[in-house]
């Protein structure tokens, strides 16, 4: 019973039920404020995003404050208690950058759940998401460095290393800055494109002579997902030091061509009928251009072209397929002798007999 007493009046005993008292109230706390907050949430998409991601954080937050606040109410003479005080600051700096992370995290994915992709029009949606995305990143690395800065500062060791260091600090600063060129660079770019968006989610973009679609944009490389489900990743900065094509820049309607060569003996007029009644029957024309075009002749036949729009560049890529279907059938089906070939074999046939001539018809069909 002496020992039992003995050990409750210690100070170290006495703390250590203090310390359960603040641990015990804080997670009390926790669990009446939830309720509350989870129902204020209710009447806004980013508030209740927010209270979602910051559950957990503030699960460690609200008993390392009380801690803290328990520990300054200790004399100093109490051994050990400096470097016990030393490390909850430690641990509530860190809790709170996990806090800060998540609250950002929140905002974002209220954000980007509000101005969702899956619409016609959907321009401004990925205007907003790629903005969203890219100042999030930023916003999230700028956290966790802050975080861990507060954390080295509360060493006083590390402060006076850092204060030693500043008479080097102009070699030392040019050579991390030569160091870290392109990781700046690139946090620069990711600024540069957050704001001035040459590129957002979801555009359609040719580089270096692929098709694909932006289907990720971190804060230090772009994720272009290819028509044939390959990943090309592409630094930020590249974006700013090349020229590149976005299909997609201020809309999405994109003009598509088709070419044919075909032999002079084609009459156009035909071809034009047949392409716009093509486009009318095709759910991909939107309506607005189909036009048929010689654009280019050679010493054996001539080039059609035929100019269709769409709403998209997936829906041109499959009109344009359409119809160049269509044209070549409709060819073989109502001029079959106006494919392309050789000029020498429609000679050999003008000089042939009858019989051989409607042998180079049938053939022909």
């Amino acid at each position: 019973m002496e020992w039992t007493d003995n050990w409750v009046l210690a100070p170290w005993g006495r703390l250590a039920l203090l310390a359960v008292v603040a641990i015990v109230g804080a997670t009390v706390a926790h669990r009446v404020l939830r309720p509350i907050a989870m129902r204020v949430g209710r009447y806004s998409t980013v508030l209740a995003a927010v209270f979602r991601r910051i559950d957990q954080p503030v699960q460690f937050i609200l008993p390392l404050l009380a801690l803290l606040v328990l520990w300054q109410g200790v004399p100093g003479d109490v051994a050990g208690i400096s470097a016990v005080e030393h490390t909850t600051a430690v641990l509530t700096i860190l809790a709170v950058t996990w806090l800060a992370s998540a609250s950002v995290h929140g905002v974002a994915e209220a954000v980007i759940t509000s101005h969702p992709l899956d619409l016609a029009d959907n321009l401004e949606a990925r205007r907003i998401q790629t903005q969203t995305r890219v100042l999030a990143r930023i916003a999230h690395t700028t956290v966790i460095v802050a975080g861990l800065a507060f954390v080295l500062m509360t060493f006083p060791k590390a402060r006076q290393v850092g204060t030693s260091l500043l008479a080097s600090a102009g070699v030392a600063g040019l050579v991390l800055g030569i160091a870290a060129r392109p990781v700046f660079g690139n946090l620069v770019a990711g600024l540069q494109i957050a704001l001035a968006q040459p590129i957002r989610i979801d555009d359609v973009l040719i580089i270096e002579g692929e098709w694909g679609r932006v289907e990720e944009i971190t804060a230090t490389y772009v994720v272009l997902k290819i028509w044939d489900e390959r990943r090309l990743i592409i630094p930020l900065q590249w974006f700013i030091e090349h020229p590149f094509q976005n299909w997609t820049r201020r809309g999405a309607e994109l003009l598509g061509t088709v070419f044919l060569w075909v032999d002079y003996t084609l009459p156009v007029e035909p071809i034009r009928t047949e392409a716009r009644r093509l486009c009318e029957g095709a759910s991909e024309w939107d309506g607005r251009v189909c036009v048929v075009q010689v654009t280019d002749t050679s010493e054996k036949s001539m080039q059609l072209r035929i100019l269709v729009s769409a709403a998209s560049s997936s829906l041109a890529f499959d009109l344009r397929c359409k119809v160049r279907e269509g044209l070549i059938d409709f060819i073989q089906r109502e001029h079959p002798a106006a494919l392309p070939r050789a000029r020498t074999d429609v000679e050999s046939a003008r000089g042939a007999t009858p019989g051989a001539l409607s042998a180079w018809a049938a053939a022909e069909r």
